[in-house]
């Protein structure tokens, strides 16, 4: 069973920066694609950014220039570097993994951008 743990979340003030990690517990090469989702209060899941096996990224229209993707296979670990936060960012970030035997979803962790 594929476990993911995200870290990283917590209180920032717009305009700052947060790094969110997710830490997979295989190696990253068996796993085809990793995203990451966030849920604001009240709204549907929605996602933030994908990177495939290949290194190939996309984005969500709202973070692009401000967010980045990034996979460290060395570690099995994702990365979500946030900047130039904004109070709409607030939101729980969830990393997900496609895998052989289906799709896997961390906890989730909490990003809150206020001042």
């Amino acid at each position: 069973q594929v476990q993911l743990v995200e870290s990283g979340g917590g209180l920032e003030q717009p305009g700052g920066s947060l790094r969110l990690s997710c830490a997979a517990s295989i190696t990253i090469f068996s796993i085809y694609n990793m995203g990451w989702y966030r849920q604001a209060p009240g709204k549907q899941r929605e996602l933030v950014a994908r990177i495939t096996r290949g290194g190939s990224t996309n984005y969500a229209e709202s973070v692009k220039g401000r967010f980045t993707i990034s996979r460290n296979n060395a570690k099995n670990t994702v990365y979500l570097q946030m900047s130039s936060l904004k109070p709409e960012d607030t939101a729980v970030y969830y990393c997900n993994a496609d895998v052989v035997s289906g799709t896997v979803w961390g906890q989730g962790t909490l990003v809150t951008v206020s001042s």
